[in-house]
């Protein structure tokens, strides 16, 4: 698993499909439910008619440790859910990638939402490490 300046990443062995269901099954072990799902794709396909590679971006939310931060700063809801994207790189394999709490809260100088962060990017690095 890599840090990337964005966030959380990981190249598998996993198809595309088999990596969609693992990253869905590692996030509820964690607590998260996926929200939303985006089909790039088939959106770039349906609005722009351009052919592009199977990319899905999953919106994922631990209820808990959202209510907890929300709890800290009401406008905090403009960084979720946490997205977790999924696509197939040029060879074939499943590239899995989070945000990364860190990077994106480090900005907003809020120490009261740094435990938080904390606890969140550590089970998203979980997600991303099992898959």
């Amino acid at each position: 698993m890599a840090t990337q300046r964005l966030g959380l990443a990981k190249t598998t062995s996993l198809t595309y499909d088999q990596a969609i269901a693992k990253v869905t099954e590692e996030l509820k072990k964690e607590g998260f439910g996926v929200l939303t799902e985006i089909d790039v794709k088939e959106t770039l396909k349906k609005k722009l008619n351009v052919d592009f590679r199977p990319y899905k971006i999953l919106g994922a939310c631990n209820p808990m440790l959202a209510h907890q931060a929300l709890q800290k700063e009401v406008e905090l809801g403009m960084f979720l859910p946490c997205n977790v994207i999924v696509y197939r790189a040029d060879d074939g394999r499943a590239v899995v990638s989070a945000v990364d709490p860190k990077i994106a809260l480090g900005r907003l100088d809020r120490p009261q939402l740094e435990s938080i962060a904390e606890e969140v990017a550590a089970r998203l690095t979980r997600v991303i490490a099992a898959v």
